[in-house]
């Protein structure tokens, strides 16, 4: 029986279709052919920030997730791998990008394997990946691949461009294929395996 790895990919374009998803979705397509490589079944789930985005300002707002809004932070905080990606405005992720991880609790993503990607309209833009995006998920305590990939607008249509994006995209998705497949999934403890007696408790032992 094939190993089973889940990978969920946070894509924040605001455009649909955009050039963020698409860039997501490559980099989606590179790790399971990664995963596939180490004898690993991906289970690929997609968080479309845009969708959520009046969820996020209600719980920044009351402190309470909606339903919606929880499934997408369980699926991140429980995966095994993650896959963010984030336009470029004003020399920075997107406002959504950074209000979805600014929800998730302090240490959520600690040790997690993470592959950052950016979209911009020129490359002037690309060192938002490493003065924004790689100091946040450092701050988180994330495990990001070596590669960043940035893609601008004439990555898209040039084929000489092209053909370097698509390098780049297969380098970080073996990157991080190669980094979920050699990670331990952590154990999950049952708090009530141990339980504590009860003629314990009103001694108030413990």
């Amino acid at each position: 029986m094939a190993t089973t790895r889940d990978i969920v990919v946070v894509t924040a374009g605001i455009s649909q279709p955009s050039s963020t998803r698409l860039l997501a979705d490559r980099l989606t397509s590179a790790t399971v052919e990664a995963l596939d490589g180490h004898a690993v079944e991906a289970s690929v789930r997609v968080v479309e920030v845009r969708d959520l985005a009046h969820d996020l300002v209600d719980n920044l707002l009351t402190g309470f997730p909606s339903p919606r809004l929880r499934s997408a932070i369980d699926a991140v905080t429980s995966a095994d791998g993650i896959i963010a990606v984030s336009p470029v405005f004003s020399a920075s992720f997107s406002g959504l990008f950074k209000t979805f991880f600014d929800v998730l609790e302090m240490d959520a993503l600690r040790g997690m394997p993470v592959a950052l990607g950016a979209t911009g309209g020129s490359e002037r833009h690309s060192l938002a990946l490493d003065h924004a995006l790689r100091p946040l998920f450092a701050y988180l305590g994330a495990a990001t691949v070596p590669t960043g990939v940035f893609a601008a607008t004439d990555d898209w249509g040039d084929p000489d461009a092209a053909a370097d994006l698509a390098r780049r995209i297969q380098r970080e998705g073996q990157q991080l294929g190669d980094s979920v497949a050699g990670r331990s999934r952590p154990a999950v403890s049952d708090p009530f395996a141990d339980p504590v007696p009860f003629s314990r408790l009103l001694a108030g032992d413990d």
